[in-house]
């Protein structure tokens, strides 16, 4: 599988053993920075181009996710939902890894480097990986609902005001 990685100056160092967990693991890994540690930095362009390319990689009919991470992941997981596509879910535990794919189709996780230890953020980015998507009716139905407002700025049926 093809795995995107991008992250900001908090998760930098942990990108390094990220990126050697998903190589060491099989999985074609490509990193979107940053490449040096910058405490100022502006990682939304790391993290939207991660989501993006997880996308074009899907939509071109690879398998691919996409991983980003930083201090606490919510910054993260902002920009990396700006693109058309990319459904970002912050992760926080094994459950929460598993139900992102396993009910919203996630492509993307983002993860807060400094809320928790390496070794519980690998565990929760390898739970992420290996779920499978469960194609229940109803979970398909939301996922189109929200594809079609993210096209369209509405939804069929739905009112949204």
């Amino acid at each position: 599988m093809r795995i995107h990685v991008a992250t900001d100056h908090a998760g930098l160092d942990f990108s390094t053993t990220v990126i050697q967990h998903l190589t060491d693991a099989g999985h074609d890994v490509t990193d979107h920075g940053p490449t040096s540690y910058e405490p100022l930095d502006d990682y939304p362009s790391f993290c939207i181009a991660a989501a993006r390319a997880t996308v074009r990689d899907q939509r071109a009919g690879h398998e691919a996710l996409g991983v980003v991470f930083g201090g606490s992941g919510n910054g993260e997981q902002i920009a990396a939902n700006k693109g058309e596509g990319v459904r970002a879910a912050l992760v926080w535990n094994d459950s929460t890894a598993k139900l992102a794919r396993q009910h919203n189709d996630a492509n993307v996780i983002a993860i807060g480097a400094r809320q928790h230890t390496e070794a519980e953020a690998l565990a929760f980015i390898d739970a992420f990986v290996a779920e499978p998507f469960s194609h229940d009716e109803r979970h398909v139905r939301r996922i189109a609902q929200v594809g079609e407002y993210e096209t369209t700025g509405a939804i069929a049926g739905h009112p949204v005001d």
